[in-house]
């Protein structure tokens, strides 16, 4: 039996990316009902970094959004003739400008908050800070579940995590055969994204315990939200290890244990697909796999 590579995924706008350790490929359904889909080459270069433990942890999360946000932009592009795509370059810039955005939102918004309420006690200061920034991760997701375009996108995940578990009990890739799958995956990047979020709870807290606290209260509040920037390539490599070895010890109760909170999560984020996005999904993996696709039609790369 030919043993199977991993394989990670993500929904767009009506499709999904699929990324093998070869080739990142996107399939989209048009509004004429084709599937269209690209795929890419990743570089020698790429996946080399990707094999040096915690270092691939910052840089695969990074190279991760800016290929989510171009194959986003792609879809989007397909899915409406009126979108144009973005060129790697602006992607680049579109996910710097996210990934500060994140930052200040769910990162520094809670670290300031809490060292404005609880000025001299370190305790009650990362308590706030910890369950503020999970109450506003999970209130975030369920929130924007109420968009009409995000619900499609969940259900286009939930193809995802289907074909891919389908994929990797060796069974055959058609629709009706994934829809008997489940929509929940213990590489998603949901979980992936709690488990960050539990990640810098720890790494926060024993950093604020060791390291000396200013008197002044505003050079205070700002060491403690540079400290958070500056460990947040430390938590993502810790987080990306984390989650790696999980994905491969599921056999373990208290792996299952572990990440069953990220898998509950992802309750929200995926939603049960038809087999017409089934479908999409399938395309997508079998072009990452570089495999024949006989129901859609290849586009070039620009």
């Amino acid at each position: 039996m030919i043993e199977r590579v991993n394989i990670g995924g993500q929904a767009v706008i009506e499709g999904v990316m699929m990324r093998s350790p070869n080739w990142v490929a996107t399939a989209v359904r048009k509004p004429s009902g084709e599937i269209v889909y690209r795929k890419t080459k990743i570089s020698d270069r790429i996946n080399r970094i990707s094999k040096i433990p915690f270092i691939r942890g910052t840089f695969s999360l990074f190279e991760a959004l800016v290929t989510g946000v171009r194959e986003l932009t792609f879809s989007a592009s397909q899915a409406d003739e009126a979108e144009e795509e973005l060129t790697k370059k602006q992607a680049v810039i579109t996910t710097v400008i996210s990934l500060l955005l994140g930052i200040l939102i769910f990162i520094g918004l809670p670290s300031v908050l809490s060292g404005i309420f609880f000025k001299n006690n370190k305790l009650y200061s990362n308590l706030f800070e910890s369950i503020f920034r999970l109450g506003l991760f999970v209130f975030y997701i369920w929130v924007i579940t109420f968009y009409k375009d995000i619900r499609r996108v969940y259900e286009y995940h939930g193809a995802e995590h289907k074909s891919i578990a389908a994929y990797e009990n060796y069974a055959e890739l058609t629709p009706e055969t994934a829809k008997r799958y489940t929509k929940l995956h213990v590489r998603c990047g949901t979980s992936f994204l709690l488990t960050v979020m539990v990640i810098a709870i720890l790494v926060f807290s024993l950093a604020d315990f060791f390291i000396p606290t200013p008197e002044n209260h505003l050079v205070r509040i700002l060491q403690r939200f540079g400290l958070r920037i500056l460990l947040m390539p430390v938590i993502a490599g810790i987080s990306y290890e984390l989650q790696r070895y999980s994905s491969k010890h599921m056999d373990k109760a208290w792996v299952r244990v572990l990440v069953s909170p990220g898998l509950l999560l992802q309750k929200i984020t995926t939603r049960e697909p038809d087999l017409s996005q089934l479908e999409v999904a399938i395309v997508a993996i079998k072009a990452s796999l570089d495999e024949e696709v006989a129901n859609a039609r290849r586009v070039e790369e620009k």
